[in-house]
């Protein structure tokens, strides 16, 4: 099965520079570890990773008519990534990762050149048709397109990322719209087995909860009170942790959507996204489906919560 699955978020060029340690002290001039530049930001990292597995996604994103948009656009070209879903504002959306030795980063996204873009809801229903999941990330233009979305018929599938209150102000219209809820733990106020069973509590629309934990692995629960844990794996090492959270989130998609069956969904999850921090610019690689299914699954526990 080929899943057809739409995209709305941020397409940014980003710089990631390795820095030699935090916190980063002052210097008038310092050479970095390495730098490394690339088409990333949350929409385009998980449309990149659905592709590569095989979807056959449309992105619904926004990019500038300046020199930064013209290389953004060619990437997306080449990866299969431009269509009708690709508008047009003046300028494009940046950002800069500092990456530490361990792989720690610490992001400095500029999407103000985006933020209020008015995304014409038209074109996010016409990509919609016809495909069996939405994804809606967090992007603050995407704000105004998440309740008539929720009204289309199409399940919607949520990364809320560094979330930490099930009542966030400005997150609750895209928690209150997923079926499929993914976030950080970094910033979680209770354990994530918790956090899940009070987001099931408070937003009966969802029937999915994933919450991913860093070099602990990730968890995803069901409202049949099914809980899955996998356990991190690093194939490659651990270079730049940027993007984990997509990279989880876009093969958990990809195989929930393929297969129904959240075990495999969430190992080749933790797979991918563990192959892909062993490489300066994680969005710009990916395992492919069958190297997914040929690579042996990581420790995993299932019960019931």
């Amino acid at each position: 099965m080929t899943p057809r699955i739409v995209v709305a978020g941020a397409t940014s060029f980003y710089l990631s520079v390795g820095v030699h340690e935090f916190p980063v002290h002052y210097r008038p001039t310092c050479t970095p570890r390495w730098l490394s530049g690339g088409v990333s930001g949350a929409a385009a990292h998980i449309a990149s990773t659905l592709h590569t597995l095989g979807g056959s996604i449309r992105l619904c994103t926004v990019v500038g008519s300046d020199l930064v948009g013209a290389g953004i656009r060619a990437e997306l070209d080449k990866n299969g990534l431009l269509g009708p879903g690709v508008i047009t504002s003046e300028n494009s959306s940046t950002g800069v990762v500092l990456v530490g030795p361990d792989g720690r980063r610490m992001g400095y996204p500029h999407l103000a050149p985006v933020n209020n873009v008015a995304y014409p809801f038209d074109v996010l229903a016409s990509q919609s048709r016809g495909a069996e999941l939405l994804v809606l990330t967090n992007a603050k233009f995407v704000r105004p397109l998440v309740a008539p979305a929720a009204e289309l018929g199409v399940p919607i599938a949520v990364d809320a990322h560094l979330i930490g209150d099930t009542a966030d102000p400005y997150n609750v219209p895209w928690l209150r719209a997923a079926h499929i809820l993914f976030c950080s733990d970094e910033r979680l106020p209770v354990a994530p087995r918790q956090w899940i069973a009070e987001i099931f509590d408070r937003y009966p629309r969802c029937a999915v909860v994933g919450v991913g934990m860093g070099a602990r692995g990730a968890v995803v629960g069901l409202r049949n009170r099914r809980l899955v844990t996998v356990e991190a794996v690093t194939p490659r090492g651990v270079i730049n942790t940027t993007g984990a959270g997509d990279a989880l989130f876009a093969t958990f998609l990809h195989f929930w959507v393929s297969t129904g069956d959240p075990v495999q969904a969430l190992q080749a999850a933790v797979l991918n996204a563990g192959w892909k921090i062993g490489h300066r610019t994680p969005a710009s690689v990916s395992l492919s489906l069958p190297e997914l299914r040929a690579s042996p699954p990581p420790p995993t526990t299932v019960e019931s919560w």
